[in-house]
């Protein structure tokens, strides 16, 4: 089982337990998107995929129109996806993604969360090899869908690999081919699931239970900021 479906695992698990900070997430990034690129999600493709990984978490359809109408409202704020590196005690390394309206709130509040949570902040670009970013689809595999065929048909869009896990299906790519992997399966005509661009380790490490439970009140207290969107480790 590649690292894919390991991201699959770890990011369910984490959903289940943190369902009260994705919608916000979520609307968030498709206020974002709409302000960005206008309010039709046809021609709009950010917009288009912000709305489909809503949809994949059960975000209701009100939450969802509600944040694009806010990306037009008379006081609504300019957003900026601004990234951060940090790193933890025992040799965890830290990727932050967040989506921010006030740039100096947020470098302040995250290098206050790494202070208190016994990290310390790096320059950008520290981790910047450390972490490969990828390009993520999820998508039901259908009972007439011969994957061998599927994988020969997404070679040229950039595909790197693809697994299949109890009928789900999982394909990456190099970040740079998000968008034509995604237009690929618009033309098969394959309804995905989740679009999503991440971050995985190139050289994991393993932590055991009790350094996991101190590196992760570091990583609890930076997911807990209203600005991050996502953050990424290199343990496992």
């Amino acid at each position: 089982m590649g690292r894919a479906f390991e991201y699959r695992k770890a990011a369910k698990l984490k959903r289940w337990g943190n369902m009260s900070r994705v919608f916000p997430r979520l609307g968030k990034s498709i206020t974002a998107a709409a302000k960005e690129g206008g309010a039709d999600p046809d021609l709009n493709p950010k917009l288009r995929t912000a709305i489909l990984n809503a949809k994949a978490e059960n975000m209701p359809k009100d939450n969802i129109e509600a944040a694009i109408k806010r990306a037009f409202a008379k006081d609504a704020a300019d957003m900026k996806e601004v990234t951060f590196e940090g790193k933890g005690p025992y040799g965890a390394l830290i990727f932050v993604e967040c989506l921010t309206d006030n740039n100096t709130r947020t470098v302040a509040n995250i290098k206050s969360h790494f202070r208190k949570g016994g990290g310390e902040m790096l320059n950008n670009g520290s981790l910047e090899f450390m972490f490969s970013r990828k390009a993520v689809f999820e998508f039901e595999k259908k009972d007439d869908m011969d994957l061998e065929e599927l994988e020969l048909e997404l070679i040229d869009a950039g595909l790197e690999e693809i697994e299949e896990d109890e009928g789900i299906v999982l394909v990456t790519g190099d970040y740079k081919d998000f968008g034509s992997l995604q237009h690929a399966f618009e033309e098969l005509g394959i309804e995905l699931k989740t679009a999503t661009l991440k971050r995985f380790a190139n050289t994991p490490i393993k932590l055991n239970e009790d350094q996991l439970e101190e590196v992760g009140k570091l990583i609890e207290r930076i997911e807990n900021d209203d600005d991050v969107q996502a953050v990424y480790t290199n343990f496992s």
